[in-house]
């Protein structure tokens, strides 16, 4: 076996790049919560085929779903997280079918629109207010599910449904964290009942996963001290990186 095969065909330049990216990617998603798939998937789109690129965050965010779970369970608001994450696990399945049949130039362009968009609400200012509906509860799931499948980007109908809301840092992130890890497992099931994923795939996934755990951790340690606006404003300046660099790819 050559070292290029033991990378899952990857160069050792690579495969530090990927490596780089889902330790980053991983850091503000301890941090936030949120924003794994957003700013992994366009990038590492760069490296890898768009549909392997979301089958490969699909399963990083398997892979990190147990990681903190206990605090997540504890923190979550599981009268919201528990049936968004029943509805996404249902339209999860369509979106991997969708992915399956979507040209590679045409998934690239709704990735990086998903990306921009993720960046764009960032901006949409906080309100208070009551719990939203069962409707709204139900769209946003639906929605998370087909995005999860498609591009494993949950995040744009999630994000804001927990942080217009006003709710406290740790609540909003253990809930979507519960989402995630929801859709995560739907997602994986999916790609592999639909030929999506393979095991090539997920032994990439595997060799990313020390840098998705020690950028985990590091990203959770930096959770609760830094004031929110500066949280917000981070997660913004990161998530139109990845939005930038997305249209970047397109237009080259």
């Amino acid at each position: 076996m050559t070292l290029e095969t033991f990378f899952g065909g990857l160069s050792p330049a690579t495969l530090t790049a990927a490596l780089a990216l889902v330790f980053g990617a991983s850091v503000v998603r301890g941090l936030t919560g949120f924003g794994l798939a957003i700013i992994l998937v366009p990038l590492l789109g760069l490296i890898v085929e768009p549909a392997e690129a979301v089958v490969i965050s699909i399963l990083l965010q398997l892979l990190a779903g147990p990681i903190g779970f206990k605090r997540i369970m504890a923190d979550g608001e599981r009268s919201t997280a528990i049936p968004i994450s029943i509805a996404a696990i249902m339209a999860t399945p369509f979106g991997v079918w969708l992915l399956s049949v979507t040209a590679p130039d045409v998934a690239r362009l709704a990735i990086a629109t998903l990306a921009l968009a993720a960046f764009g609400l960032m901006f949409v200012p906080a309100k208070e207010g009551a719990i939203p509906g069962r409707k709204e509860t139900l769209a946003t799931g639906l929605a998370a599910g087909v995005l999860t499948g498609f591009a494993s980007m949950p995040g744009p109908p999630v994000v804001p449904f927990y942080l217009r809301r006003k709710l406290s840092p740790d609540v909003a992130r253990a809930s979507m964290l519960m989402v995630f890890f929801a859709t995560a497992i739907a997602g994986s099931i999916a790609a592999f009942a639909l030929g999506v994923a393979n095991l090539h795939l997920l032994w990439l996934s595997v060799l990313f996963y020390p840098a998705l755990y020690i950028g985990t951790r590091l990203g959770e340690l930096a959770f609760g001290k830094v004031s929110e606006p500066v949280w917000r404003t981070l997660v913004g300046i990161i998530l139109g990186v990845a939005g930038v660099a997305a249209v970047v790819r397109l237009l080259n």
